[in-house]
């Protein structure tokens, strides 16, 4: 399994990086089974992100997008996607696309773009809606959406488990954890537990931010929620323009001792 960073600028796109938007592939068969294939499926599609993410591959290529929650910083790129699915002059190539959301995803898409909701985008996209703890397979990942704390309707930490063979012929699990957006709670903890990567939002600052519970972690309290998983590596990301990447590496780092880094969009990592 691998990501690539599309986006992991907070809240809005930066100088650097769109909005919130990670590439997952693995390596398995086409659903009948009869050909090798590569699956690629997008956690969350943030503002800015839809431009970027063809750097890495053809938009027909899209097996599944899967929202966190519904802040545009998270999804708004959707109705992008929308467009090159619907008005493509040479038609669309791809599958009808499975968007994994909460459950006013169609309604607020479609009111975004100014559609009726009946069809809105029904005809471009299959949403389907995330149910508490109920894994979903997609080709060769399995996702399981857990409840988190941020102040929407419905947020969830996203876990994607694949099996890959190992050295010794034997069938390893990796486990990539996405926060989402967060703070501190068990349930993100529950999804990190014993993850390879734990891609953790970290938007507010020790010091800065005191007063506001209930919306983002720090540095700190990412660190903390990865130690308390036992995750064995710690990504950083969804960090805004004013919060200091540096900074938020050196607030985890008094909580979590693993190996430690900041999401940079264009990077890929191995899970």
């Amino acid at each position: 399994m691998k990501l690539t960073i599309i986006g992991a600028s907070g809240s809005f796109p930066g100088p650097g990086s769109p909005a919130s938007c990670y590439l997952v592939t693995a390596e398995g068969h086409t659903e009948d089974g009869s050909a090798p294939k590569t699956w690629r499926i997008l956690l969350d599609l943030g503002n800015g992100a839809l431009g970027t993410l063809q750097r890495y591959m053809t938009l027909d290529d899209i097996d599944a997008v899967l929202l966190s929650h519904l802040h545009p910083d998270h999804c708004m790129d959707l109705c992008g996607l929308h467009v090159a699915i619907r008005w493509n002059p040479y038609g669309w190539k791809g599958v009808h696309v499975p968007v994994y959301g909460p459950e006013a995803t169609a309604d607020r898409m479609a009111i975004a773009y100014g559609l009726d909701p009946d069809p809105g985008m029904h005809p471009d996209f299959d949403f389907r809606h995330w149910r508490p703890r109920q894994p979903v397979t997609i080709g060769p990942f399995t996702v399981t959406p857990v409840p988190v704390r941020h102040p929407i309707d419905e947020a969830y930490a996203l876990r994607v488990e694949t099996t890959e063979p190992g050295p010794d012929g034997r069938d390893l699990r990796r486990v990539l954890t996405y926060s989402g957006d967060t703070d501190t709670c068990d349930g993100l903890v529950e999804a990190a537990r014993d993850a390879d990567l734990f891609l953790c939002e970290a938007a507010f600052q020790e010091g800065r931010d005191d007063g506001i519970d209930g919306v983002h972690l720090t540095g700190r309290r990412a660190g903390q929620m990865a130690s308390d998983a036992g995750a064995r590596r710690l990504l950083l990301t969804h960090l805004p323009v004013w919060t200091d990447p540096l900074g938020a590496s050196v607030e985890a780092r008094q909580a979590y001792d693993g190996d430690l880094a900041v999401a940079v969009s264009g990077v890929t990592y191995r899970v």
